[in-house]
């Protein structure tokens, strides 16, 4: 009965608490067909697709780094953009041959699909935001391997709404651009060599983790791991920290911000909002 009374006559403050919670997300997938509708509306028109990927990082990261930190960093640059939303991860990416196994896909737990497949679901993803209102659609790629897919389908998008619409898809590379040199000369700068920084799963890919969500990283396993050890690591993990890691995500959010407002500023004032799609339940 207190549960049906909670319903019909809501405790005082959870209509507040709500409308709180509704005014503060960037997250698409937290708000209502109805809320997100409104948005729409009063102008917040650009949309952050993050792509994570599920694959190995080492015995001592687990499997779903890449979707854990693109969700953190895309919500950070919303936030900081103040006009933008954040869709659902895309956790399913392209990882190498799955038989014979190749790359990743030699290591228990990651997933991989095809180009094929991978294009399609970043299409469709465009083409769904495009028809709901937003105006300028990004994907944010956390991963090496696929960046070329972004830009593909956002050509190939560009290619086909440039003669009925302003609107447009981009592949932000420089999101992923920034994890690289700007944060490899950080870390460099402070002493550390290129061996340690590492590629995948070393130094710097570990660090961008921890400062991201701690329970992603097991830190005690890269401090019993073997240098060396032939076990998905191209690094040393074992000087990893947190505090390194928000150099990396504070390099990545302001790089991002920063392309992302230039985008929006190329395109003209007057059009940047003239697409309204259907919104229907």
């Amino acid at each position: 009965m207190s549960v049906l009374l909670s319903l019909l006559w809501p405790v005082p403050g959870q209509a507040a608490a709500a409308k709180a919670t509704e005014m503060s997300t960037v997250q698409l997938e937290e708000l209502t067909w109805t809320q997100l509708r409104d948005r729409i509306a009063d102008g917040t028109t650009t949309v952050l697709v993050p792509v994570g990927g599920t694959e190995q990082s080492g015995p001592h990261m687990v499997l779903g780094k890449h979707n854990v930190r693109v969700r953190v960093l895309a919500t950070r640059i919303a936030q900081q953009l103040g006009h933008a939303v954040v869709a659902p991860v895309l956790a399913y990416v392209p990882e190498g041959p799955v038989q014979p196994p190749g790359g990743h896909m030699r290591y228990a737990g990651t997933l991989s699909i095809t180009d094929a497949a991978f294009g399609a679901v970043l299409d469709g993803t465009a083409r769904s935001l495009l028809q709901h209102g937003f105006c300028d659609i990004f994907f944010l790629g956390d991963h090496g391997g696929y960046q070329k897919n972004l830009q593909q389908v956002a050509a190939r998008l560009n290619r086909e709404w440039a003669a009925r619409t302003p609107c447009r898809a981009y592949a932000l590379t420089e999101y992923y651009q920034a994890a690289q040199k700007p944060f490899v000369d950080a870390l460099k700068a402070r002493g550390i060599s290129a061996q340690v920084i590492g590629s995948h799963a070393g130094l710097a890919d570990t660090s961008l983790a921890l400062a991201a969500d701690s329970a992603l990283v097991h830190m005690d396993l890269a401090a019993a791991r073997p240098p060396g050890a032939q076990d998905g690591v191209s690094g040393d993990p074992r000087g990893a920290t947190a505090e390194l890691g928000r150099v990396g995500l504070d390099l990545i959010v302001q790089a991002s911000v920063n392309a992302i407002q230039t985008r929006l500023q190329e395109r003209s004032p007057s059009t940047s909002h003239m697409h309204k799609g259907s919104q229907k339940p």
